[in-house]
């Protein structure tokens, strides 16, 4: 399954993936070094923290190259007509306006706007035009969501 993500997106995977290849993984060897300086393995609580530290950064290193490998860059879509991944908009709920941008799952941050196209408001927006209203399904009740320009 592709992973959407805008360039800066990738940029900050590839820069955290360099960072675990080459600085995080010298230092949990180090640590695993000291450990295993201590004697007996068994019962070295230093070194069986540092090879599960080990285990995780390796998994992390996996996980961002698989992203890397499946990843569609998307654009930030200028004079869109509909909304789609990569689109800015704004939205009015409740008498108040706020900006969204569509983004891959992995780019998502509800607090900054940034919401998912896998999410239930990233689908209800999908494919939403200026003026369109969308309505989402919530514990709540219905929210209603007025497009209010599309940029």
């Amino acid at each position: 399954m592709p992973s959407y993500l805008s360039s800066k997106g990738l940029e900050e995977i590839k820069q955290e993936l360099e960072r675990r290849q080459k600085i995080t993984r010298r230092e949990i060897a180090e640590k695993i070094a000291g450990a295993k300086e201590l004697g007996d393995l068994s019962e070295n609580f230093e070194y069986q923290e540092a090879k599960e530290e080990q285990g995780m950064n390796e998994a992390r290193i996996a996980q961002l190259e698989n992203q890397i490998h499946d990843v569609v860059v998307i654009d930030v879509s200028r004079g869109a007509s509909s909304i789609g991944i990569g689109t800015m908009f704004i939205a009015q709920v409740n008498g108040e306006k706020r900006s969204f941008t569509m983004v891959g799952s992995n780019e998502a941050n509800p607090l900054e706007g940034k919401i998912s196209n896998e999410s239930p408001i990233g689908l209800a927006f999908l494919g939403a035009r200026e003026g369109d209203t969308v309505s989402i399904e919530v514990p709540s009740g219905t929210m209603k969501y007025k497009i209010v320009e599309i940029h």
